[in-house]
C-alpha cells in the first residue's frame, strides 16, 4: 500500500470521528427540562425499563438495556417484532417503555403503540424527528436528530446510533447518580467479573489459617524460623510472644541478612534479628486493598490480625492473583 493510499485511509477515518464528535457536542445542548422529565419517569419505574428498537436501534438498544441493568436500574429489551407475537406479555403496567428510532416511523413500534396506550404505560421515545409519529405519541421525547450521518453516503446509521447510545448513557448514569448507587452496589450486579471480585472479595475468603500459619516463638533460634519458612512455603514466619501476640515477622529478605552477618542458626534467638512492627490487616478487608498494600511496600505477604493483635491468617500475593484480583 502506498504512502498515499495510508493517509487516505487515515482522513477517512478521522473524518468520521469527527463527525461522530460534533454530533455529540450538539446533543450536550439538549439535555434539558425534558430529559430530566424523562428521568423521574424513569426513577418512578416500579417495575422494569423496557427497551425497544428495531435493526441498528435495536443492536444500541440492547446495550442500553445492559447499562440501566448494571447501573442500578432494572432494564431488558424486548425485541418490538416479537411483541407482537407474544412476547409483549413481557411487559407490565409498572413498566416504562423506552422507544428507540431515528426516524420515529419505525413500523413495528407504531403497530404497537395500542397496547402500551391500553396499559397505560409511560412511554419515553429516542428519535432523530420531533415531529414524527412516534416522538408525538411518546409522553416525552428525547431528541437525538443529527446534522449528517458519518456515512459519506449519508445512508448508514452511524452518527445517529452513536447518539442514541450516548442519550441511553446518559439516562443510565443520571439514574446510578440519583439512586445513590455504589461501587459495592455495582459489583453485586457483576459478581462473576473481574470487577466483581474486585469490589466483594475480602482477605477472609483467600488467607490462609489455622496451622498452616507459620509461627515461631519469641524466644526461639534462627534453625527454627527456617524450618518454619521451608515447611509452610510462604516466604516468611510471624514472630509470636508468650500471650500469643504478634511480636514480629521473620522474611526471606531477613535470612539473606542474617547468613551475610555470620549468624549462628544453633545460637541465634530469632527476636534479635527479626522484623519488628510488621504490616498487618484486619479481616473483612478487600482482597483488592491488601493487594495495593503489599505493591506499595513491595512486600508479598500480609498478617492478618485480631483485635488482640493475635494473628489469624496470612495473605500471600499469589492467593490475591489466584483469585483474579487484578
Amino acid at each position: 500500500m502506498q504512502d498515499q493510499d495510508i493517509e487516505k485511509i487515515c482522513e477517512l477515518g478521522r473524518a468520521v470521528i469527527e463527525t461522530e464528535a460534533n454530533t455529540i457536542q450538539a446533543l450536550a445542548k439538549r439535555i434539558d427540562h425534558q430529559f430530566a422529565r424523562a428521568c423521574h419517569y424513569l426513577l418512578d419505574c416500579k417495575g422494569r425499563i423496557i427497551v425497544m428498537g428495531m435493526g441498528k436501534s435495536g443492536h444500541i438498544g440492547k446495550k442500553i438495556a445492559a447499562t440501566f441493568a448494571s447501573t442500578g436500574s432494572p432494564a431488558f429489551f424486548v425485541h418490538p417484532g416479537e411483541a407482537k407475537h407474544g412476547d409483549f406479555g413481557m411487559i407490565t403496567r409498572t413498566d416504562v417503555v423506552l422507544a428507540l428510532s431515528n426516524s420515529g416511523e419505525t413500523e413495528e413500534l407504531l403497530s404497537i403503540l395500542p397496547f402500551i396506550k391500553r396499559l397505560d404505560i409511560p412511554l419515553i421515545s429516542v428519535t432523530g424527528r420531533p415531529q414524527s409519529t412516534l416522538a408525538q405519541s411518546a409522553n416525552i421525547n428525547l431528541d437525538i436528530s443529527v446534522e449528517k450521518e458519518a456515512c459519506p453516503l449519508g445512508l448508514a446509521p452511524t452518527a445517529s446510533t452513536t447518539a442514541t447510545l450516548v442519550m441511553g448513557d446518559a439516562l443510565a448514569i443520571s439514574l446510578l447518580q440519583k439512586r445513590g448507587f455504589t461501587a459495592e452496589d455495582f459489583a453485586l450486579s457483576h459478581p462473576g467479573g473481574t470487577i466483581g471480585r474486585r469490589l466483594l472479595l475480602k482477605v477472609d475468603e483467600i488467607m490462609i489459617t489455622g496451622d498452616a500459619i507459620p509461627k515461631v516463638d519469641f524466644n526461639g533460634f534462627l534453625k527454627n524460623a527456617l524450618m518454619e519458612i521451608t515447611q509452610k512455603k510462604l516466604g516468611m514466619t510471624t514472630i509470636i510472644n508468650e500471650k500469643g501476640e504478634l511480636a514480629g515477622i521473620f522474611t526471606d529478605g531477613d535470612v539473606r541478612r542474617a547468613f551475610d552477618n555470620n549468624a549462628d542458626v544453633h545460637k541465634t534467638v530469632i527476636n534479635h534479628i527479626m522484623t519488628k512492627n510488621p504490616k498487618v490487616i484486619r479481616p473483612g478487608i478487600l482482597a483488592a486493598e491488601a493487594l495495593h498494600i503489599m505493591e506499595t511496600h513491595k512486600i508479598t505477604a500480609l498478617i492478618v490480625t485480631n483485635e488482640q493483635n493475635n494473628p489469624i491468617g496470612i495473605v500471600h500475593l499469589h492467593d490475591i492473583l489466584r483469585a483474579g484480583v487484578m
